[in-house]
């Protein structure tokens, strides 16, 4: 998927996320303590900013339930402390979405924001989920925030045995702004493990808090006949579409 451009994900997309996620040839293993969590770095062509690569092995942690709680905006709220906002815009069809998302950074660093385009595809034993930055008339850059870009950021979930999951996440970001790349690829790469832990926790709790919300079986992500037609993006609002993408629920043609 391109920068700035708004189009369904294919399966090429999905195919070249899985092969991030499990080809190490070419990667930097930076992380690998016994702990059931391996991160690599990457260096990539035209960026100063690395790839990073995550492997994770969750216990007692379904690939539906992880899912879940990558998709549940109303969750996000539970447990992604660095979130100010995440604002649902419009979907492209049930597999494709654009969304707003503004998080808090440390003084004296200013706080990021950025538009994404997220796709998802559930195969049963893999599910995959990814985004990257695009843009939408109604969310120009604003005061107070740096707007990031999200070149990729992805997650693959893969069945494993005992009712476990593997997660594989890889991600590079540009945050813009004045921080120097060396500091911004130390960050990330440091983080990672982070996120595992953050995750599994949140995931533990997930289907208690579910269970206990007004509507315990809306999600939209996997039931596709819960979207609401108000939901739809309009794509004269998104800039640098790809001219063949049309409404919900019709694929592109474009190249």
């Amino acid at each position: 998927m391109e920068v700035g451009r708004v189009k369904i994900a294919e399966d090429s997309d999905f195919i070249n996320l899985r092969n991030l996620i499990d080809d190490h040839a070419d990667w930097k293993l930076d992380y690998d303590k016994g702990d059931n969590t391996k991160v690599w770095t990457q260096s990539r062509p035209n960026s100063n900013f690395k790839m990073v690569k995550l492997q994770a092995v969750f216990q007692n942690i379904t690939p539906e339930t992880m899912f879940d709680v990558l998709h549940d905006p109303e969750y996000r709220k539970e447990w992604d402390e660095h979130m100010i906002v995440s604002i649902d815009i419009g979907y492209l069809n049930p597999n494709n979405d654009v969304g707003y998302y503004a998080l808090s950074c440390p003084p004296p660093v200013k706080n990021r924001d950025f538009v994404l385009q997220r796709s998802w595809l559930d195969l049963g034993t893999e599910k995959y989920i990814f985004n990257h930055s695009v843009e939408h008339k109604s969310y120009p850059s604003k005061k107070g925030f740096v707007r990031g870009i999200s070149i990729l950021t992805g997650f693959l979930l893969r069945r494993q045995e005992n009712n476990s999951c593997l997660l594989g996440y890889v991600t590079q970001t540009d945050p813009r702004g004045k921080l120097p790349s060396w500091l911004v690829n130390k960050i990330t790469q440091k983080f990672a493990p982070k996120i595992v832990k953050q995750l599994f926790k949140a995931a533990q709790g997930y289907e208690v808090w579910k269970m206990n919300q007004s509507n315990p079986m809306f999600k939209p992500w996997i039931y596709p006949e819960q979207i609401m037609l108000s939901q739809r993006v309009s794509l004269e609002d998104c800039v640098n579409s790809a001219s063949s993408v049309t409404t919900v629920g019709i694929t592109t043609d474009s190249d």
